[in-house]
């Protein structure tokens, strides 16, 4: 079966003349999918029968499946476990802030780049996910809320450079004018470092921000906690990040998870400032999630705030992220874990 849904919309033609339809359905049939959010070809009221039992035969719809969705007592945060067509799970995150919702999505059912920090990688990579099931997300989210997704990070299980040419295609899906139109401006994609892959999403043309997971002010510290370290040089990665917002104009985001005694001392601070100097960046400050799996601890908030406060006074752009869905294993990868570990044991 043909997943119709991952194709954009000069591929929908092709399909649609394929099956003997006039071009013009393609418009029809992509604005059903990605703006209608339809579950069935039956939905598709001025598509002809024909037509809507020809696509029951030869494309589907993908399956995704809210098996467990969790809501925090805290911040109203909501976390949604969703089971794949193949069995695999995934997890996705609502956030709820003034200026709307925002999503985070995975991009991979697991990691295989086993940064020491995050539960996604502790089983490695089972595979990427395709477009319709990032989108899924999604849709999926905004049609149970019953209310607008106006933000998306990918930020969840999987490094999106490793499925590069998936995510590519669902930032342009995503923000089509016939789709959900959501902004590429309000679309932050992370990545943990692979430099050929950051100057190939720069020269895409897209309007979105790049998120670094830099999380370390060296080589040294980086390679202990981010095994990418090894493969690319902090100081490529940042020329990488240098060349991204030349080509686009969109200011990098510096990811920086706090680990009580590895990268959290005012030392680490002064470090961090001499890296970035000059630069027009923002580095968000994360109190990491601690993991049962590895013994990391979080920074204690006066350490935080010394951080930040170093930063600010050194003229570096700097905030902590609000701790959002704590009481429901909010972190990457942290529920997924979870539930795969229930089943293994019943």
């Amino acid at each position: 079966m043909t997943d119709i849904k991952s194709m954009d919309l000069e591929e929908l033609k092709t399909f649609v003349k394929e099956l003997g339809e006039a071009e013009f359905r393609a418009k029809q049939l992509f604005e059903w999918l990605h703006k209608s959010l339809i579950d069935s070809f039956d939905e598709c009221s001025n598509l002809s029968k024909a037509f809507r039992e020809k696509l029951k035969e030869v494309a589907s719809l993908t399956g995704m499946e809210a098996i467990e969705v969790f809501e925090s007592k805290i911040d109203d945060t909501k976390k949604y476990l969703f089971a794949l067509e193949d069995g695999n799970i995934i997890e996705s995150v609502r956030m709820k802030y003034e200026h709307g919702n925002s999503v985070c999505i995975s991009s991979q059912v697991g990691c295989r780049m086993g940064c020491k920090f995050c539960a996604s990688t502790l089983d490695g990579l089972v595979r990427n996910l395709s477009v319709s099931e990032m989108l899924d997300q999604v849709y999926k989210i905004q049609k149970l809320l019953g209310e607008r997704v106006s933000n998306i990070v990918v930020m969840g299980s999987g490094e999106p450079m490793d499925n590069y040419d998936n995510i590519v295609k669902f930032v342009k899906i995503i923000s089509s004018d016939m789709g959900l139109n959501i902004s590429q401006r309000n679309i932050t994609v992370s990545t943990c470092g692979i430099v050929p892959k950051i100057r190939e999403l720069a020269d895409e043309g897209l309007s979105i921000t790049l998120a670094l997971s830099l999380h370390a002010p060296n080589d040294e510290i980086r390679k202990t906690i981010m095994p990418v370290a090894n493969k690319y040089a902090l100081k490529d990665v940042i020329s990488a990040c240098d060349y991204y917002f030349k080509k686009t104009g969109r200011r990098v985001s510096y990811e920086y998870s706090l680990v009580a005694g590895i990268n959290d001392n005012i030392k680490e601070a002064m470090n961090l400032v001499k890296l970035v100097n000059g630069r027009n960046i923002h580095i968000n400050l994360i109190p990491v999630n601690p993991i049962k799996e590895r013994d990391f601890k979080q920074s204690d908030k006066l350490k935080i705030k010394e951080f930040k406060d170093f930063l600010e006074k050194k003229g570096v752009n700097a905030t902590v992220r609000r701790e959002m869905g704590r009481d429901i294993d909010g972190a990457c990868g942290q529920l997924r874990r979870r539930f795969i570990q229930s089943e293994r044991n019943s």
